[in-house]
């Protein structure tokens, strides 16, 4: 789950099966009953109309909250975090930093820095889009040592500087779900 609206249909579909809810948070889950095979089914089967899946393996869950945790960071958080992300990550889900960099590897066949970066760079066009924010504010906003440093990546990114991208008439973005997710797009 990596939205509101996410959050909204997961509650939805546990209330058809008279399920109830300690906790529906971005990535997981927490009810109050044991949950039978037939209504695990049931709602599997729900998530999977709304677009969501529901997942078994931990592997697979500690994938998710990694996403989470960024997408959380970057499109959500108003706090500019200012230690150092593979810290706040390790901190966040309480696992070693190489624990988790190796995994998301393994598993989404990118890096966690390639992914923060995509989801900054999208971030960054928003920001731009909305024109409420100057270069250097995004730049602050987004955790960045330097204008500079922010232009280029976002020129490795996306191909254009920061300035000519605010310039095009089509400023195509890319839904936070797709963002960074390499097996789903080949």
């Amino acid at each position: 789950m990596v939205s509101n609206r996410c959050k909204i249909a997961v509650k939805e579909e546990l209330k058809k099966l008279k399920l109830h809810f300690v906790v529906v948070d971005l990535g997981e889950v927490e009810i109050m009953e044991n949950i039978s095979m037939e209504q695990r089914q049931i709602l599997k089967a729900a998530l999977l109309d709304s677009g969501l899946e529901l997942m078994d393996d931990k592997k697979s869950m500690l994938i998710e909250k990694i996403k989470n945790v960024i997408i959380q960071m970057v499109h959500h958080s108003t706090e500019v975090i200012k230690i150092n992300f593979s810290d706040y990550l390790s901190q966040q889900l309480n696992h070693d930093y190489t624990y988790l960099s190796n995994l998301f590897s393994e598993v989404q066949g990118t890096t966690i820095e390639q992914f923060i970066i995509s989801h900054k760079t999208e971030r960054i066009k928003e920001l731009i889009i909305y024109g409420e924010l100057n270069i250097t504010e995004i730049a602050w906003k987004m955790n960045y040592s330097s204008v500079a440093h922010l232009s280029s990546q976002f020129k490795k990114v996306t191909g254009l500087s920061p300035s000519h991208f605010k310039k095009l008439k089509d400023k195509r973005r890319s839904p936070i779900e797709e963002i960074g997710n390499h097996k789903n797009n080949l």
